[in-house]
């Protein structure tokens, strides 16, 4: 297999690409390296990719339309997991334009590459994000998603509705994943866990929004990897029951699946925050802010449909996954 993995140098595209390379498969890493968050941490990551038998990385942006079809045309890849996104909800507020160039016009670029070069399977990464001003909890991906309250999240239920018509046009086997607040060793560092992490050990004050009563589908990084690749070989199929009259938004009669990749038992923040402080032996300072805008309160994971039809389990329990991250921290940063 050669498989295309764009944000190589993000966390969970360095996760997957390792995982890709010892089954043998060759995996060509795209990655911009853009300045969101720390591109030291990201060059640290591909050091690592970096010589292993199979890997080449190459640097470019999804947006670069005549790069990425030229990109495609010369590798004819056998599938595509595409990973790279302008992430994050707050930011989305301050830049807006970042996430349309990234998360829509590159993403239009992948599905084009995909569509003329004869890829088996588009894997994308979606978000819980998408579920937005939803309340019924857990999350299901046959509920409705038409009121998303970020721009990122906007940018990923269109990502969704972008693969569903190539896949409806042109035959293209699309699934997307909707990611549920992923953790672990080398993690975002725009990410709660991280920047507590950081300022607890530097004795600052960390900000907790909503008085720190959000309640998060906290998932393990090892998790997610381990649901992607069993995704990945599980090719979707038109479903011939999908009814017109009462379409289910999972499924299709394209070739189209969407589903929900989480962990399946929400934190809350606080207690989120006290399992950091016991891995860290130290406590936090805490200032107690309100909800901010294009927040969620709770995030759940329904994960039934990929249990079912992959045999995704997630196994690792919040307080074993946090030992890891802080474990990886210290040695890290020699903190």
């Amino acid at each position: 297999m050669k498989i295309l993995v764009t944000g190589a140098a993000g966390f969970i595209g360095f996760h997957l690409a390792n995982r890709l390379l010892a089954q043998g498969s060759e995996v060509v890493g795209l990655d911009n390296l853009n300045d969101y968050y720390e591109v030291g941490l990201k060059e640290a990551r591909l050091r690592l990719l970096d010589g292993q038998p199979g890997f080449r990385f190459l640097r470019a942006s999804l947006a670069d339309r005549q790069g990425m079809a030229e990109l495609f045309a010369r590798e004819r890849f056998d599938m595509v997991v595409n990973l790279a996104a302008q992430a994050g909800v707050r930011y989305s507020l301050q830049n807006p334009h970042a996430y349309i160039d990234s998360n829509i016009v590159g993403f239009m670029n992948v599905l084009e590459g995909c569509r003329h070069n004869n890829v088996k399977h588009l894997v994308y990464a979606s978000s819980s994000s998408v579920y937005g001003a939803n309340t019924t909890v857990p999350f299901s991906e046959h509920h409705s998603v038409d009121h998303p309250v970020s721009l990122y999240a906007a940018t990923k239920k269109s990502n969704e509705l972008m693969a569903h018509t190539y896949a409806h046009l042109y035959g293209l086997p699309a699934t997307g994943l909707r990611f549920f607040t992923v953790y672990g060793p080398w993690g975002r560092p725009d990410m709660a866990y991280f920047s507590f992490t950081k300022a607890i050990l530097e004795d600052r004050v960390i900000d907790v929004f909503n008085h720190g009563r959000m309640q998060r589908d906290f998932t393990y990084i090892d998790d997610i990897v381990e649901g992607i690749v069993r995704v990945l070989g599980h090719i979707p199929q038109p479903d011939p029951g999908w009814d017109a009259a009462c379409p289910d938004p999972a499924g299709s009669t394209a070739p189209y699946r969407v589903y929900n990749i989480g962990n399946n038992r929400p934190v809350e923040l606080e207690r989120f925050i006290r399992i950091i402080e016991e891995c860290l032996g130290k406590k936090a300072r805490m200032n107690l802010l309100p909800l901010q805008a294009g927040e969620v309160l709770v995030t759940c994971a329904d994960v039934n449909d990929l249990m079912r039809e992959v045999g995704f389990r997630p196994a690792t329990s919040i307080e074993e996954g946090l030992r890891r991250f802080v474990d990886w921290y210290r040695g890290y940063y020699n903190s």
